[in-house]
């Protein structure tokens, strides 16, 4: 059974920094696209960054280019993401997700990602 769990996530001042991570089980780590979404309050899902298998390739929503920077252990089956210069907006539940083993393209449609954990609370004060 695949579960991916995140954690990092708290509350912080404007212009603070935060990393999330996310740890996969019960799936060949290496084999999978990771992303990382978001929901604020009220919103639907926003998708914020993805990392290709290997970790040499990422994408970044325009909203956070610059700002925060996507990494993978694919020894610690982990997926992180190093978010900077934090702002209000920036508040929301964190989902870190996996694409199935065959689908090795990065993308940021929500629908093409199979595993989804629970999320992990980020709040930006101003």
């Amino acid at each position: 059974q695949v579960q991916l769990v995140e954690s990092g996530g708290q509350w912080v001042q404007a212009g603070d920094s935060l990393r999330l991570s996310c740890a996969a089980s019960g799936l060949t780590f290496s084999n999978h696209v990771m992303g990382w979404f978001r929901q604020a309050p009220g919103k639907e899902h926003e998708f914020v960054a993805a990392i290709s298998r290997s970790g040499t390739s990422t994408y970044y929503a325009d909203s956070v280019k610059g700002r925060f920077t996507i990494s993978r252990d694919n020894a610690k089956n982990t997926v992180y993401l190093q978010m900077n210069s934090l702002k209000p907006g920036d508040t929301a539940v964190y989902h870190c997700a996996a694409r199935a083993g065959d689908k090795t393209w990065l993308t940021k449609t929500l629908t093409e990602y199979d595993y989804w954990g629970q999320g992990t609370q980020v709040t930006v004060s101003s």
